[in-house]
């Protein structure tokens, strides 16, 4: 037989023959304690709370409350401890103790024997009714319902594009546990982390997380540890079971199969001519990465980026983007890595498969087959006398570059003798077969101007634009001359000359003759010089004996000598 005892809430089966013994119980009827907890640490910020079936992971000291003695310490194994809350995997006291906890929180639990190891204890570690406090430092929460979590911190106000699978993409980050323990950053490596989307090269919540970003966003990434690096971790720096938590900041997208992206900002009026290869282009530009940051800059150096066109003197998106442009157009170019500097980059400028942005401004291109371009703006009707080569002319001037910067402005007529390379070829060129009074436009490419080296304000390989106007025009005479007949000179010339019939021809008789031919057109001085000295010098030349005048036999023997000279030549 057996018969049935409750002491202090548990029930005894005891054999009938024991009954016959006399038993002194000590019955206690009063309630029994619960839990006791003591939050002595309590983060400000608490985004989540401790709930049945939560997955938790902490560090603990347990101690003995009777006399302090430790019985058991994650941080002496060194690892923290992880389990489920509420389902009885705790004895019932942890149980109770560890809900409604946030992470980085540090509180003290207190647990009564019967919601512990009760009056048996356990493994001779704990022995029967010890009362239990255990210091709990709660490390992280996870559910086997949680997903992803994306926080977005910031967004650019435009976003053209956003992230998807088998984008490659670059992105700063800074990797933190729950808890806010550092495991990771890129900025303490001073690179990206590259990688391509969808092809699993990243944790399950990390792909996730990446997803649909613009360039310049910044994101808070929280991933649950089953779509992390789960109950392996990840070497020394995260342990098992770990909610990962990235700060993230995309730097850089792009697809293999993008191609050039041309944007025109700005097309001038008047637009006859796009360059097209074999074309010389002068340009200025800004290189950024997509996130706006700066790696070059031709303004900077105050000099333009110069190149032929489609030769592979440049990138391959560039080659291909500087076709179709005109003088004076302004373009945004985006280059993905595959037609700039691929995985290599250059040094510590272009990063790896690095995106490249370049804003660029037209300054003027030619093809060095190019001739000088001359367009009469006015013309007078009566345009009958033209300059040419030996003419001394007086001509106003603008000089500028295609962009229309000013390079040199004169209200005063400037003054050249045509032929006499006292001006560049192009410029000879456009003042060439103008009437006075004429006004011209012209265009000058550099292998007609100050070629490759350029010349004082004048930039490398520029090309130029005059606009001229003949104000005087003075016929000339060839080099080496001071005086040509303007068709046939009187024959014999001695007796033309002789104006008094005296057999001699003094300067004064000398001057007058010549100014006679020139006054009645027979005849032309050497322009741009004092007349009465040309005609001194003149003088001076047939005067062979120095006498002060010229006489027959010696304006001969200067004629036969000059014959001479051409058949010496010959």
């Amino acid at each position: 037989d057996i018969d049935f005892v409750i002491v202090t809430g548990r029930v005894y089966l005891i054999p009938a023959v024991l009954t016959q013994l006399h038993f002194t119980v000590n019955c206690n009827p009063g309630p029994l304690e619960d839990v006791v907890i003591d939050r002595y640490d309590i983060p400000k910020i608490c985004p989540r709370e401790v709930q049945t079936e939560d997955f938790i992971r902490y560090h603990f000291n347990g101690t003995f409350s009777a006399d302090g003695k430790k019985f058991d310490s994650s941080h002496d194994r060194g690892k923290a401890f992880i389990s489920q809350v509420g389902l009885g995997r705790l004895i019932t006291g942890m149980d109770r103790g560890l809900l409604s906890m946030c992470v980085n929180e540090r509180r003290r639990i207190k647990i009564p024997p019967h919601l512990a190891y009760g009056s048996i204890g356990t493994g001779g570690v704990i022995p029967p009714d010890a009362v239990l406090v255990y210091d709990v430092l709660l490390l992280d929460i996870w559910n086997t319902q949680d997903t992803v979590q994306i926080r977005t911190l910031s967004k650019p106000a435009s976003c053209n594009r956003t992230t998807v699978a088998s984008d490659f993409v670059r992105y700063h980050y800074n990797g933190t546990l729950l808890s806010g323990a550092a495991f990771g950053s890129s900025h303490s490596k001073n690179s990206t982390y590259d990688t391509y989307l969808g092809q699993g090269d990243l944790i399950k919540g990390m792909e996730e997380g990446l997803l649909g970003m613009c360039v310049g966003e910044r994101r808070i990434i929280i991933v649950p540890p089953f779509l992390a690096y789960g109950e392996t971790g990840q070497g020394t720096q995260v342990p098992p079971q770990a909610t990962l938590v990235f700060q993230v900041l995309l730097v850089d997208v792009f697809n293999p199969k993008d191609d050039l992206i041309v944007e025109v900002k700005e097309v001038p009026e008047g637009c006859s001519r796009r360059t097209v290869t074999g074309d010389y282009i002068r340009y200025h530009y800004n290189g950024t990465f997509q996130d706006g940051t700066a790696f070059d800059s031709s303004y900077k150096r105050n000099s333009t980026y110069n190149t032929y066109i489609g030769k592979g003197y440049v990138i391959q998106g560039m080659d291909k983007a500087l076709h179709g442009l005109c003088i004076g157009e302004k373009r945004k170019i985006t280059i993905p890595p595959h037609m700039a500097y691929g995985q290599e980059g250059v040094g510590d400028l272009i990063p790896s498969s690095a995106v490249l942005v370049f804003n660029i401004h037209v300054i003027d291109f030619h093809n060095p087959e190019d001739p000088v371009d001359i367009k009469s703006t006015y013309k007078p009707e009566d345009c009958k006398v033209t300059s040419e080569a030996d003419d001394l002319i007086q001509y106003r001037y603008n000089c500028s570059m295609m962009d229309g910067t000013l390079l040199d402005h004169y209200e005063s007529p400037s003054i050249t003798t045509l032929g006499a390379n006292k001006v560049i070829l192009g410029l000879e060129k456009g003042l060439s077969g103008m009437c006075v009074g004429e006004r011209r436009e012209v265009v000058v490419p550099p292998h007609w101007g100050h070629g490759e080296n350029g010349a004082g304000g004048v930039p490398r390989s520029a090309v130029l634009f005059f606009e001229l106007e003949l104000v005087e025009l003075q016929k000339g005479v060839p080099e080496g001359y001071m005086f040509v007949w303007l068709g046939d000179g009187p024959d014999p010339l001695f007796p033309a000359m002789d104006l008094n019939g005296d057999k001699e021809v003094p300067l004064e008789e000398f001057s007058a003759f010549i100014m006679l031919q020139v006054k009645e057109g027979k005849g032309r001085l050497l322009p741009g010089f004092d007349a009465d000295s040309i005609i001194k010098d003149m003088f001076n030349n047939q005067d062979r004996n120095e006498d002060g005048k010229i006489v027959e036999y010696e304006l001969k023997l200067k004629v036969d000598e000059s014959e001479q000279v051409k058949r010496d030549e010959l």
